[in-house]
């Protein structure tokens, strides 16, 4: 059964919608680890406009499972990440108009520079997952590459209006699944999963984490994280 990574970015956006002190995301990974959370994902974006440098550090001092650092491919994100030493990376696109994630990473197109990335970070001891559409072109060059994990993207899944179409989408990530575990990458995935439309993911032979943040955050600021972070773990043992 996959384990759970917990992303706390948009506790942190609901503290910048005031420019304040609180929710303190700190505080949300303690909470989320409290109630079970197997990691932690943050994602600082170059505009900053949620997780900030300050939240990196004392994240990376204080939680206990691991932390996941979602970041894109830049000179300026890899030094933070040379610096910070997270449990691992996650490389993902990034647009500044964009409201969250928007697809996967384009990894065919730029094999050169993520190659050098992913090496200079991989020799740190960091290593690092790339955030991708379940595309066998994608996978393969992830693979060649020498990542040791990519992410599926689960948002055409996650926002799939019908059974039929859920359904084919569930096909595209199992078999994604299956042919980056051959071709020797770990697989985790990630985007727009609920407690509604999680355990089917978690049963794809070999996934190994799933990472989710905005339907727990939503359901925590209902209930309180701790139990919003139980909840998913029920979910995901197709207990909830």
């Amino acid at each position: 059964m996959p384990t759970l990574g917990v992303n706390i970015d948009h506790i942190a956006t609901i503290r910048q919608a005031r420019r304040t002190v609180e929710p303190d995301p700190i505080a949300a990974a303690v909470l989320a680890e409290l109630g079970g959370a197997d990691g932690i994902t943050a994602h600082l974006r170059e505009d900053r406009r949620h997780i900030q440098d300050r939240d990196i550090r004392l994240l990376r001092q204080t939680v206990r499972t691991h932390l996941n650092l979602e970041m894109a491919a830049t000179d300026e994100m890899v030094a933070i990440a040379l610096d910070l030493g997270p449990n691992y990376v996650t490389l993902v696109p990034e647009r500044r108009e964009e409201v969250t994630t928007e697809g996967g990473l384009d990894v065919v197109s730029q094999q050169e520079r993520l190659a050098q990335v992913v090496d200079t970070l991989q020799q740190a001891g960091i290593p690092v997952s790339l955030f991708i559409d379940a595309d066998p072109a994608q996978i393969d060059a992830s693979a060649s590459i020498r990542a040791q994990f990519i992410e599926l993207h689960t948002g055409p899944y996650a926002d799939a209006r019908d059974e039929a179409t859920q359904a084919k989408e569930l096909q595209l990530l199992a078999a994604g699944c299956e042919r980056a575990i051959a071709a020797g990458l770990r697989v985790n995935a990630g985007h727009g999963l609920t407690y509604w439309n999680v355990r089917p993911l978690a049963l794809l032979p070999g996934m190994e984490e799933l990472n989710i943040g905005h339907s727990i955050v939503s359901r925590a600021a209902l209930v309180g994280m701790e139990r919003a972070v139980r909840e998913m773990k029920l979910a995901i043992r197709g207990e909830y």
